[in-house]
């Protein structure tokens, strides 16, 4: 069983910066993909990066050039680095691994 954890959301400017974590914990394996999704009230969850094994990165059209996955040296951590927020990234963000989801953090970014 996966436990996942994520922090560092809360309440920015537009054209500031936010920078998501989550930790993995449990039963892992170092070559699982490892994903970020964020869900709006009344809205589908969307995909909004994903990191693989190898290191290979997808990021929705939405937020490519502003967003930044990475990985921890440890592979069990997951970082979403946010730049120049625009008021439409405001979000819950989830952290996902396999059929795993965190608790959800929110971002906020008024404008």
């Amino acid at each position: 069983q996966v436990q996942l954890a994520e922090s560092g959301g809360g309440l920015v400017q537009a054209g500031g910066s936010l920078r998501l974590s989550c930790a993995a914990s449990g039963s892992i394996s170092s070559l699982s993909a490892m994903g970020w999704y964020r869900q709006a009230p009344g809205k589908q969850r969307e995909l909004v990066a994903v990191i693989r094994s190898g290191g290979s990165t997808n990021y929705a059209d939405s937020v490519k050039g502003r967003f930044i996955i990475s990985r921890g040296n440890a592979k069990n951590t997951v970082y979403l680095q946010m730049n120049s927020l625009k008021h439409e990234d405001t979000d819950v963000y989830y952290c996902r691994l396999k059929d795993s989801w965190g608790q959800g953090t929110q971002v906020t970014v008024s404008s």
